[in-house]
Order: structure tokens, then sequence, then C-alpha cells
């Protein structure tokens, strides 16, 4: 027998994807599925710790969860009119088909299918998030609401769009071609990503809100990698979201503001978290089919392998930005080479870089940061001083303007006469 409601908690996270991705493909909706599987929740909180742990959870959940929805629907078609006498004469067993579906499932493209669901091109990506986080993580909307800073109402009318929009696209349930489990992949793993990167850009280190949005994308991340072990790019984008989540503690200081990756203490690092990241890439490296995310997770891994700032392998770090650039050309990318660029030959190197990504980048806070760092470190202070005034009205976040300021403070009081 077991009382533990914090190991049933967990069980009911860990079987939610599984559970609902199974009742989804069984109703084909997803408002009932979620219904279905909230049903079978309470009734194992209700059972569990009376009769103890099923040997399967999610399996117990999704049997429970269907039956309970077949009650439901058994009630709403006794207050229904009968339907026509040819359709009631039917003498197929449609249940029982319809049981050997859900027994005979093929969980991994369930689970697949339901993520790509929440990622549907219809969506807008704050939508993709959104929905991904209530169906999928299981999050409140509440939680979701205080990630995104905005009230619970608005956060569940833009759940319940979403979810109109899945269902009015119809999208289909059928099991995926390997082509289509391709694609999919890459589409879901870019949602997975945003998640990431929702928490990952949250603008104080105190925000808790936003920055379990990170842990939230790396069980993500662990749970397709578990469904497909052998995709090496799936490593890659775990890796990466790992390397840059074990910095979490040293990216801004004691009142919140921003610090610097190498003006950051290594020491408040999370070594697990690195060392976990440089496994997962190494062995993504030996499938020797390199991809965008496994190229990032090796960048990120060379800033995490250095012991000082001044030991970053800079050269390394500009030919894998070079090598992102042929696989998947963007303005930010070339952004983010210039930087390397930069350190190895100096600001004009990187101003050079720059320059041709002016009118792509015109509304892009960091592209406008690191050309008035670019230009201040090439003694073009007037220069300067225009990109840095332009990076703090484009700044995301209070602690980004004043990263920038600070900047600008330091350039006056190097230029005051003496």
């Amino acid at each position: 027998m077991t009382t533990d409601l914090a190991w049933i908690d967990k069980a009911l996270i860990a079987a939610r994807p599984q559970a609902v991705a199974a009742l989804l493909r069984y109703f084909r909706d997803l408002e009932l599925a979620e219904e279905a599987f909230q049903e079978a929740c309470l009734k194992a909180l209700a059972a569990w710790p009376r009769n103890g742990p099923p040997r399967d959870p999610a399996a117990w959940l999704i049997f429970v969860g269907r039956n309970a929805a077949l009650d439901a629907k058994r009630r709403d078609r006794r207050l229904a009119a009968l339907p026509d006498e040819d359709a009631i004469s039917d003498l197929d067993d449609v249940e029982g088909d319809l049981v050997e579906r859900l027994d005979q499932a093929d969980y991994r493209d369930d689970i697949l299918r339901l993520l790509f669901v929440c990622c549907h091109p219809d969506l807008p990506s704050t939508q993709q998030i959104a929905l991904a986080l209530r169906v999928v993580s299981g999050l409140a909307v509440r939680q979701i609401a205080r990630a995104f800073l905005v009230s619970e109402s608005a956060m569940e009318q833009r759940i319940t769009r979403a979810k109109a929009r899945v269902a009015k696209a119809g999208t289909p349930f059928e099991t995926p071609s390997a082509i289509e489990r391709a694609e999919r992949l890459t589409t879901v793993s870019a949602m997975i990503y945003l998640v990431f990167n929702e928490g990952y850009s949250a603008g104080e280190a105190t925000n808790e809100a936003r920055s379990a949005l990170c842990a939230e994308a790396i069980r993500l991340g662990r749970l397709l990698m578990k469904l497909f072990p052998a995709e090496p790019e799936l490593m890659g984008l775990s890796a990466l979201m790992l390397l840059q989540h074990s910095r979490a503690a040293a990216r801004f200081d004691a009142q919140g503001g921003v610090v610097l990756l190498e003006e950051q203490d290594r020491a408040l690092w999370d070594r697990r978290m690195i060392a976990e990241g440089l496994a997962l890439i190494d062995k993504a490296m030996r499938r020797r089919a390199p991809g965008p995310y496994q190229i990032q997770s090796a960048i990120a891994a060379l800033h995490a392998q250095a012991a000082s700032a001044s030991d970053t392998d800079w050269r390394g770090i500009d030919q894998l930005y070079a090598t992102l650039e042929r696989m998947q050309p963007s303005p930010v990318v070339t952004l983010n080479r210039a930087v390397a660029a930069a350190k190895l030959d100096g600001p004009e190197a990187g101003l050079a870089l720059i320059e041709p990504l002016a009118e792509k980048l015109s509304g892009y806070f960091y592209y406008f940061g690191v050309r008035g760092v670019f230009l201040k470190q090439a003694n073009r202070f007037a220069e300067a001083r225009v990109a840095f005034d332009r990076a703090i009205a484009l700044a995301n976040s209070p602690a980004e303007a004043a990263h920038i300021r600070m900047h600008l403070d330091q350039l006056t009081s190097e230029t005051a006469p003496q």
C-alpha cells in the first residue's frame, strides 16, 4: 500500500503525455481526451492510496479514462434522439474494435501526434507553447499565465482559441509514415525549444514562473529522446538546453542585473547538467548525422569546457558558427559569429560581419547591443552611443536596459574630459 501523495503526483505527471495521447487517438477530440484523463486522475487519487499503485500507471489511467468517457457518452446518448434504424441494427462490435485500437497503440506515435497537434502550423507560436504546456505538461492555466505575464482569463482565452483551431483543422490521426514522422519531429523539436526560450529569456533570475519553463522543456526533450533514442538531433536539442540551463544561477547578479557569459562565476554552473550535456553531444556526434541543434550544442560545449573566459576556444566557435551559417542561414547566426570574429581579429572584423545585417535586424535588441560594444572597442564613441540608445529603446526587459545603460555610463566616464 502507498499513501505517498507526492509519488502519486509524480506518477500522474509522468503518465500524462502517454495517457492523453492515447485517449486523443481513441476519441479524436482533444477536449474529451483531457476531460477523460482528469476523471481518471481523480479516481487514481481515491484508489491508489487505498489499493496501492498499479504496475503500469499510464495503462491504468488510459483504461479508466476511456471507460469514464464512454460512460459519459452513453449518458449523453440516452438524452438524445434515436439514430436511424440501420445505425441501431449495426451488429459489428464497434466498442471491441475501439478497444483493440487502443490496446495495440503505438505509444511513440501517440505522443508524437499529441505534440504535433499542439504545434499545428495554424497556431501562432505563443498559442503552440501555451497549448503544449497545458495539454502535454498539465500546467495549470494560472501557472502558464504567470509565466507569460498575462492575466489568467487572457491565457484561458488563448488556450481555448488554440483548441478551437486544432478542432477546426481536422488533424489526421493515422500513424505517420517515416517521412511524416521526421517532419513532425523537426516541428515538435522547434516547439520544445520555443518553450525553453520562453523561460531562458526571462528578465529576472527570481522569475521562477518563467525559468521553470526551461526545466519543463528539458523534461519534454528527454521524453522525446526516450521515444526516439537513435535521433541525434534530439540528443543535440537536449544537450543544448542542458548546457544553457546549467548557467542559470550565474546569469544574474543579486540585484537582478544581467551577467554576461564571460563575466559569470563559473563555480555557480551546474556541473551535473554540463556532464549530461557533454555526454549527449558525444553520443550524437558518433551518429555522423550533424544538424543545427548538434552544432549549437557543440558551441555551448566549448563555452562549458573553458575553465575561464580567457580559455574559450573562439577559433572553434567561429568554425562551428560558419558551419551553422551554411546549414541554417540566419542573420542571428551571423551576429553570433561576429562575436567570435571580434574576439579573434578585433572589433572591426566583427563590425564587417554585422554591417550587412542592419536592415534585417533593425528591430533586434541584441544587434544594437553587440554593435555598440564593437564600436566602443573600436573607439568610435559617438556611433557607439547611438547604437546603445537604440538598444535601450528595444530592450525586452528592465535587466537588459540596465545592462546597456551600464555600457553608456562607462562610455561617458571614459570620454569625459580629464
